[in-house]
Parts: C-alpha cells; sequence; structure tokens
C-alpha cells in the first residue's frame, strides 16, 4: 500500500487554505457592498432632501448594480460621525464638513466629485432692513448663520466678516444658528433677525421659485469665491468600486432627460473631479477662526 506523503498532503492543504482565503478577502468588499448607504448635509428641509436623493439613488443603482439607499441624518455633526465610522458610503459634504472628517479620520476621506459651480463658490449676506448696506452695518444686530458646521452658511461668511474687520462674537448684539440654508432666509423674511449669511445656491433657488420676497429681502453683500460641496468616500472603499462610482458621478449629463433632472435638482452644470488638496483653505479658515 503506497502511504500518502505528509509533506506534499500538507503543501495541497496549505494551498488550498490560501485559495479559500484569497476567495473570502476577494469576497467580502463585494458582499459588504451589497447595498451602497448614501448620505448628506441636512442644509435643507428634510423633505427637499429626499425629494433630491431619489432620482440620483435610482441612476446609481442603474449603474452600480447593487441597491443604493438614502440615510438621513439629523444634523452636520451626524454626517460626520457615520461616515467616520462608516454606516454610510457615499456623503455629500460641504467643504468644511469634508475637512472635519477628514480630521476625524485621520486623513481616510477621499473626494470624489463635486460640481462645476463648488470650484468657485460662494455665500451672500441678505437683509430686509434698508438700512443695512455692509458688513460693517451689521454691528450691533442681530445675524443668523446656518449650521455651526457650514461651510456657506457659517465658516466662510465668518471669515470673510473678520477680514473685514468685523467680529461676530464681539460686535453682534446676538449670533443665532438656523440650522440650514432655507430657515436662515425664513428668519431674516420675518425679521426674527435683521441679517443673514447662506448659501448662494440656495438663495438663487429661492428667488427663481418665489419662495421669498426678493423686493423686500435683499442680497447686500456677496462673498469672493471657494471651494465647497463634495461626494466623499471613506479610503477603504475597494478601489473599483470607487472608480465605479466616480465615473458614474461624471458622467452625468444635461444632453439626456436623466441626467438633465438628476443635475437640476443637485443645482450643477456636471460634476467634475476634485481633491483632498482643494479644501486646504477651508481647514485654514476653520483653524484660523477656532473652529477645527
Amino acid at each position: 500500500m503506497t502511504m500518502p506523503d505528509p509533506t506534499r498532503s500538507s503543501l495541497v492543504r496549505g494551498f488550498a487554505g490560501a485559495l479559500l482565503a484569497a476567495a473570502c478577502t476577494w469576497l467580502a468588499p463585494v458582499q459588504a457592498q451589497q447595498v451602497l448607504r448614501v448620505t448628506a448635509i441636512p442644509d435643507e428641509a428634510p423633505t427637499e432632501l429626499a425629494r433630491k436623493a431619489a432620482p440620483l439613488v435610482r441612476y446609481l443603482e442603474s449603474k452600480l448594480g447593487v441597491r443604493v439607499e438614502f440615510t438621513p441624518v439629523t444634523d452636520y455633526a451626524a454626517a460626520v460621525e457615520t461616515m467616520v465610522s462608516r454606516k454610510v458610503d457615499l456623503a455629500w459634504f460641504g467643504g468644511f464638513t469634508f475637512v472635519q472628517a477628514n480630521a476625524r479620520s485621520g486623513g481616510k476621506m477621499i473626494p470624489l466629485v463635486q460640481r462645476e459651480e463648488d470650484e468657485r463658490f460662494r455665500s451672500v449676506f441678505i437683509t430686509a432692513d434698508p438700512a443695512i448696506k455692509t458688513l460693517a452695518d451689521l454691528k450691533g444686530k442681530d445675524v443668523s448663520f446656518g449650521s455651526q458646521s457650514s461651510t456657506s452658511g457659517h465658516l466662510m461668511p465668518r471669515s470673510f466678516l473678520l477680514q473685514a474687520g468685523v467680529d461676530p462674537d464681539r460686535d453682534f448684539r446676538r449670533v443665532a444658528f438656523s440650522g440650514a440654508h432655507d430657515a436662515t432666509i425664513a428668519a431674516v423674511a420675518s425679521g426674527k433677525v435683521q441679517a443673514g449669511a447662506l448659501n448662494i445656491s440656495v438663495w438663487d433657488k429661492f428667488v427663481a421659485e418665489k419662495k421669498v420676497d426678493a423686493d423686500k429681502v435683499k442680497v447686500f453683500y456677496t462673498t469672493p469665491p471657494y471651494y465647497d460641496y463634495n461626494w466623499t468616500v471613506h479610503a477603504e472603499m475597494p478601489a473599483a468600486l470607487r472608480e465605479k462610482l466616480a465615473q458614474a458621478m461624471l458622467a452625468l449629463s444635461r444632453d439626456n432627460p436623466e441626467g438633465k433632472e438628476i443635475l437640476e435638482l443637485q443645482r450643477a452644470t456636471r460634476f467634475v473631479p476634485t481633491k483632498a488638496d482643494n479644501y486646504k483653505g477651508i481647514e485654514a479658515a476653520a483653524r484660523s477662526a477656532s473652529l477645527l
């Protein structure tokens, strides 16, 4: 009787084990990505965020071949936390929330794409008080920002105020935080505050849709441009999926009905590639204002 070669058997078992381990390693990311979880900073009303997300979710499902779920969060801090803890796979961040998430994760955030508009984004200061014409006129007034973690609704407006020699904490009678851009418009329109700072894109949308009386509430200052929003993923997302996701976003075009609907809801001409270095200016502004 021929006895089995123990060395050969051991090699076979080892080879088989290695193959199994490799297969499990390869399959794990695929299985983990059967659902792509998406979130967004709540810079507008929950109903508006859900409306904007719906066609994008359908589009990504068709392009990626996985189920896509939109997961709303209660505030900006929750958007950062869910991304850092990998409870979601893709997040719509403002520049500041991207910087916060990247710092919290030890540089594990990868910004994939941004709207073309986000390469030169701006904020506006609005008022219903005809006596307010400059940033200096805000001294002694009640002024509303959006969320404390908002790039366009707080950080960058605060930065430009400080550059103009106006310190909100020292010079305003009261600093308010509405929580969202549309809420800032409502606070100014209703007279709860004399002025407010917000995202120019939301302001333009409200004016176009006649959701604000532009004869009463007016823009009196528009900031210089800066980089803002992006779609971000965690560095541990499989590279192949990351690339497929980026290409799907970059392929969106206003030349077809599906792309036109998505881009209009996102208030975008198109999406373009972005990188972490684009947000160094926002990081510097946040550190300068002691907000990071």
